[in-house]
Order: structure tokens, then C-alpha cells, then sequence
């Protein structure tokens, strides 16, 4: 699997999948397949710096250019390419984050801005006070999402309700509902997925080829392999 994130080289920022507010696109420059986002904010400029890193609906990208309470991130083309900023334009409304300082605390689950790919929204109801979200995704999307694990749908951290073939479901708070463009959101919806970073690892480390003297040359865990041990 591969993902689209952030384009310094060596970036290595953390976010927290909780929404800081929500921007809004003022101006979308493409140059052949890359693009430029102006984006109008508030809180999230107090202390920006050109160079820092954004989360802007999930896809951490990197602010070059700051005038008058709006900024400008780029984005190279295997970024747009997977994500839905391909089909951003003036307008629109974005969640917004800033990395996560060592000193905050991780109320969500760590982020990392690299989206996995694009997923559907299928079906939005109520459940009372909560906002029901099922959304739809690829195959190798879906083998990463676990009932009562994280997911980052534009950004935002949230715990998966109940997981099958093809979909998931989501349910967010009236809070968290209203501080994203979740609230916003409609059966046809398109959003960033970003699934679980510790899954990701589990996965290659489980599946990496052992060496012959520790394994008698077989490859990593496997079902068959824990019952021969007894588990």
C-alpha cells in the first residue's frame, strides 16, 4: 500500500485527528498535475510558520507562503492524485489541524497525514444525538479496519462502531459533528481514509521474511503457525 502525504523530505509529522476548525479554500492554483491551496483560517495560523505542517481535511501538507490570515500549501501530483483535493476548488470548506506538539495531549489517535486512499459515504442517520456514517471502501483499505479501532475519515479521529467486506460504519458525537465537515456530509461523499499507522506495522512486521536460523526459513506469523504452538 501507498500513501499520499506530506512532500518534505524526512517529514516526519504527528497529528491527532482532532479538528482545530474548519478553513476555507479562497484559491486553488494547478500547475500541471500538482496544485497550490490558499486557504483562509484563523486559530490555526497563530503560530504557523512557512514550513510547518498541516493536516488539511487529513492529508498533511506544508505551508509556503503566509499573508493576511490566509495560507498557502503545496501539493505534488501523487498527493492530489490520491486523495480528494483532485476535485478541490474556491469554496470549499476544509478540517484543519496542526502537528502535534511532545507536549500535548493525544486525545484522538496518532495521525499521520498519509491518506491510504478514498472512501464513500453510503449511508448518513441518526441515532438520536449521534450522527451515523457508513462509508464504503477498497478492499486494501478494508483489511486494516478492526471493530472498535481507529480511522481517520478527513482528519478526523474516530472509532470504527462495526467493520464488514466492504464498508465500515462511524458514529460521531453532536461535537464532533459540528466542529468538521462531517456534519456536511451525504450519501455520494467522498473522504479521505487514513487507517490505523499500528496496523500497518503489525502487518509487515507479522509478514516480513525471517531469517533461516530463527525460522527454518519460513516467513512470518500465520494462523497455522500459532496453533502449532499451542495458542
Amino acid at each position: 500500500m501507498t500513501w499520499a502525504g506530506s512532500e518534505r523530505e524526512g517529514a516526519a509529522a504527528m497529528f491527532t485527528g482532532l479538528i482545530e476548525e474548519i478553513g476555507r479554500v479562497t484559491r486553488v492554483e494547478r500547475t500541471g498535475r500538482a496544485m497550490l491551496l490558499r486557504i483562509a483560517a484563523a486559530k490555526v495560523l497563530e503560530d504557523t510558520v512557512i514550513g510547518d505542517s498541516i493536516a488539511v481535511n487529513g492529508v498533511c501538507l506544508t505551508v509556503v507562503q503566509l499573508k493576511d490570515g490566509q495560507m498557502t500549501v503545496d501539493a505534488v501530483p501523487e498527493t492530489v492524485r490520491r486523495t480528494t483535493l483532485r476535485v478541490a476548488a474556491a469554496g470549499d470548506q476544509v478540517n484543519l489541524e496542526r502537528a502535534l506538539l511532545s507536549s500535548s495531549r493525544l486525545g484522538g489517535h496518532l495521525v499521520a497525514g498519509h491518506v491510504d486512499g478514498v472512501g464513500t459515504v453510503t449511508d448518513v442517520f441518526r441515532d438520536e444525538t449521534a450522527r451515523l456514517l457508513t462509508v464504503a471502501a477498497e478492499p486494501e483499505i478494508m483489511r486494516y479496519i478492526a471493530e472498535k479501532g481507529s480511522v481517520a475519515i478527513d482528519g478526523v479521529s474516530l472509532t470504527v462502531m462495526t467493520a464488514l467486506e466492504q464498508s465500515f460504519q462511524v458514529s460521531l458525537i453532536p461535537h464532533s459533528a459540528a466542529m468538521t465537515t462531517l456534519l456536511h456530509t451525504r450519501s455520494g461523499s467522498r473522504v479521505n481514509l487514513e487507517v490505523d499507522m499500528i496496523a500497518r506495522y503489525v502487518e509487515r512486521l507479522l509478514s516480513r521474511e525471517l531469517p533461516a536460523g530463527d525460522s527454518g526459513g519460513l516467513t512470518g506469523l500465520t494462523v497455522e503457525r500459532l496453533r502449532s504452538w499451542g495458542y
